[in-house]
């Protein structure tokens, strides 16, 4: 009989960003809700995609995308 212990799965420290990255948008998807996560994660999408057309502003279009795009995901699951 195998026991699962009640040691948590260990996550590579690379992976340590992503993963909080991700509780993050699951903590705001929660609190404000799905209609406002995707509308708010497609606004982002949008902003973020405007400012990487820009060579300036690529340094804040490529992470703002990137959070838009996450929220918009989580909105959906």
């Amino acid at each position: 009989m195998h026991a699962m212990t009640t040691q948590a799965r260990r996550l590579p420290i690379i992976l340590w960003p992503l993963a909080g990255l991700w509780k993050v948008v699951t903590f705001f998807a929660n609190a404000v809700g799905i209609l406002i996560t995707l509308t708010l994660g497609f606004v982002f999408m949008v902003l973020g995609f405007f400012l990487t057309s820009t060579i300036i502003g690529a340094v804040i279009g490529v992470p703002l995308f990137l959070a838009g795009l996450l929220l918009f995901i989580r909105g959906l699951y």
